[in-house]
């Protein structure tokens, strides 16, 4: 096909006509401008370049290559051959597994200290914008080879771009860090400076709710290194790989006298089960990616859009066997993940810090293929009290459910906020209110499932009726009271049950008086008098969820007009 333009268009708009047309009729396209002769432009296929003029690069772009090689190349050798015997990957490397051959979009900053003194490349730091999953990400991730991954002015500058960026693009954040902290040598200039790493958190701060914010650990994140992690939504750490701490080991025993190594001061065992810090941890590089892989597909790119949906899948176990699982007595322990599991999608169940606070169950699923975050007591830890590092477990995870639209599910089955003087020393009070703060607070759907014991304030902080649940629903196992017939039959007849002085008039009458108390707790009862929406059969638990939870899918909750909340 021979197409003539009008002269003075440039070889650029010539390109541009014959590469449209080309695809339009499939066949070969000459472009011929004015009154020449010959072609200006021929492109024969859609997926070929027009034709060469015989120009090739110049020797100035082969040295700029080879500038670009030696910037990927790293650090010292020396730092490089040392990586596998930590189990670590070479940075360049990590981003090929995380981002595949054709992943990685661009690079920024990649010339950063080029002209340095000493072997800076990057300066330690590569920053940049990827696809993960199938989404459009930025990235950055430290470069251990070169000075421990420390951070420096130029890398600061890197960091800090690449946040600004993500609160204008509203894309996720992922923080591949390995990093010994800031660079004290060469801290002028970028520490304490309005621009410098003490943005960083400022930064962190603005991204949080805006963004999903996600850290991988590996290696050990000292000083002001360890705030990314926790600042960011989600942090994973590597078993044997991970640490974080506000100060190492060697300045600990400096200003302690403690003697501690890594791992015991902030490895990634206990940050899983002590501090809270740790939402995931993985077995190597490898499996943090699957884990990261994972989580991403129950969260938006950025707040105010629904997180995606997937195709429905029927529960690993029956719905059918719900009621059995649950015990007939209040007192008696069982899994909660056994009735999850028989409510959520197949292999849905996704449960972050499950060794932290583990008398509450924080967890993503999908229910028909959407994405909810479950609220669950575990009765087989504790008998599933709140005790203070569960609360606030919770009311973390509530805040982050609420910030990405994920409806949330409470499975309540609790005799309440534990008491005691060491709860009492751990912030029992404090940690509750953030809970139960967090539960009034959140405005995505809400739905209550009362399965067994709601009692005292549990029911409160498991978003009972008067916590604008769309629904409290129960199973036909459920009881709602101030507290278990037990102890309200020790603080109400204890003198009069004292008085009895035959032991089986007694223990008749305390089992007369526990029926009494259990029929005025009943669900039946709070159904009867409105105080829940509904008793449900255990089997329809799935499905009368699912009806709920799509119904008010596009629900709209307004709080209060006021700056914020002093709670959290």
């Amino acid at each position: 096909m021979k197409v003539r333009i009008g002269e003075g268009a440039t070889e650029e708009e010539a390109s541009a006509i014959a590469s449209a047309l080309a695809k339009h009729v499939g066949s070969e396209v000459e472009v011929y401008v004015g009154d020449a002769e010959e072609p200006t432009v021929t492109w024969s296929d859609p997926g070929e370049s027009p034709e060469e003029d015989g120009l090739e690069p110049t020797d100035r772009e082969a040295i700029l290559w080879e500038e670009i090689e030696a910037i990927e190349s790293g650090g010292p050798e020396k730092y490089k051959e040392r990586l596998p015997e930590k189990g670590k990957l070479f940075v360049r490397d990590r981003l090929d597994l995380w981002f595949g051959e054709d992943g990685l979009k661009f690079e920024d900053g990649k010339f950063a200290e080029f002209d340095a003194d000493d072997q800076l490349p990057a300066d330690g730091l590569l920053t940049g914008a990827a696809e993960f999953e199938g989404r459009d990400v930025h990235f950055m991730a430290n470069d251990f080879t070169v000075k421990a991954g420390s951070m420096a002015a130029k890398g600061v500058e890197k960091f800090l771009r690449m946040q600004q960026r993500a609160l204008q693009s509203g894309n996720p954040v992922l923080y591949l860090m390995d990093s010994s902290g800031g660079r004290i040598d060469q801290q002028t200039g970028f520490f304490a400076n309005r621009e410098g790493i003490g943005k960083y958190y400022y930064n962190h701060s603005m991204l949080s709710g805006r963004v999903p914010q996600i850290c991988v650990l590996y290696g050990p994140c000292i000083a002001g290194a360890a705030y990314t992690p926790v600042f960011a939504d989600f942090t994973i750490m590597v078993e044997g790989m991970s640490a974080m701490a506000i100060a190492s080991p060697r300045m600990v025993q400096m200003v302690t006298g403690e003697d501690i190594d890594m791992q015991d001061l902030g490895g990634a065992g206990m940050h899983a089960k002590h501090s809270g810090s740790a939402d995931l941890v993985a077995r190597d590089e490898e499996h943090a990616r699957e884990l990261v892989s994972d989580l991403v597909t129950y969260l938006p790119d950025k707040a105010h859009e629904k997180p995606p949906r997937s195709e429905p899948k029927a529960p690993r176990k029956s719905p059918e066997g719900i009621d059995a699982v649950i015990p007939k007595s209040p007192n008696r322990a069982y899994d909660m993940t056994d009735l999850a599991e028989r409510v959520v999608d197949a292999d849905s169940y996704f449960e972050l810090k499950p060794d932290y606070g583990p008398e509450i169950l924080t967890a993503f699923a999908r229910i028909d293929g959407r994405p909810v975050g479950i609220v669950a007591n575990q009765p087989a830890q504790r008998s599933g009290a709140i005790f203070p590092d569960a609360a606030e477990k919770a009311a973390e995870f509530i805040w982050k459910c609420d910030a990405f639209e994920i409806p949330l599910l409470y499975l309540c089955d609790t005799p309440g906020f534990m008491a005691g003087s060491q709860v009492e020393k751990d912030a029992i009070l404090e940690k509750g209110k953030k809970m139960i703060y967090a539960t009034s607070s959140a405005t995505v759907p809400k739905i209550s499932v009362v399965v067994r014991k709601a009692y005292g304030a549990g029911i409160y902080a498991m978003s009972g009726p008067a916590y604008d649940p769309q629904s409290t629903i129960a199973l036909p196992s459920g009881e709602i009271g101030i507290m278990g017939p037990e102890a309200a039959i020790n603080a109400v007849y204890a003198n009069k049950l004292n008085a009895i002085e035959d032991d089986e008039e007694r223990a008749q009458r305390e089992r007369e008086l526990r029926e009494e108390y259990r029929e005025d707790i009943d669900v039946h009862r709070m159904a009867s008098e409105m105080v829940i929406d509904d008793i449900v059969p255990p089997s329809t638990l799935r499905e009368e969820l699912v009806q709920r939870f799509d119904f008010y899918a596009d629900l709209e909750k307004d709080l209060p007009d006021k700056k914020h909340g002093t709670i959290l």
